[in-house]
């Protein structure tokens, strides 16, 4: 079993029905609506994220373990999307397929569900956390595992980090890897 199957649910023919319906949009807003993301800063020495992946991943990290909430270190002190971005690259394709599908959905969720003419990115922390929030409780199965997936495996990837690890009275592998000179 992946690490990813979560992310299963999102088959071709869902995002094909979920893109059509997006497409919809875009041709009634002339290509607003792409044009509604913006520009995402380039990110240097990304191994499977897009800049915007990125981005998104980033913005949902910052509002799901922020910095100095629950912990000192939240995901911006531990660079949590590129972390992720890390853990990724060992995943096979179809994996990774899923997740950028899952993100591409998180980022126009506000415009496909709420009818926001904004994206996740662009959105304030409040706002992003209350949308992300009301993707656990939503009448469609797909938002639910989708946000499922995102906390377990942003969870996962933030524990792998030793500016965690003090908080929760880990140590730290027994076998460590050797300091390089």
């Amino acid at each position: 079993m992946s690490a990813l199957d979560g992310f299963s649910i999102l088959s071709r023919r869902r995002v094909l029905k979920l893109g059509l319906g997006a497409g919809g949009l875009l041709l009634m807003g002339g290509g607003g609506a792409w044009a509604l993301r913006g520009q995402a800063p380039a990110v240097a020495g990304l191994r499977i994220l897009t800049a915007h992946e990125y981005r998104t991943l980033s913005k949902l990290a910052e509002v799901a373990l922020p910095d100095g909430e629950v912990f000192a270190h939240g995901a911006g002190a531990v660079d949590l999307a590129r972390a992720f971005d890390g853990y990724l690259a060992d995943e096979p394709p179809w994996n990774i397929e899923d997740l950028k599908r899952a993100l591409l959905l998180l980022e126009f969720g506000p415009l496909l569900f709420d009818r926001v003419p904004r994206t996740f990115s662009n959105l304030e922390p409040a706002e992003r956390l209350a949308h992300f929030q009301r993707w656990s409780v939503a009448g469609t199965e797909l938002r639910r595992v989708v946000a499922t997936a995102f906390r377990k495996f942003l969870l996962l990837v933030f524990y792998d980090s030793p500016e965690a690890w003090k908080h929760i009275g880990y140590d730290g592998p027994l076998i460590r890897a050797p300091e390089a000179p």
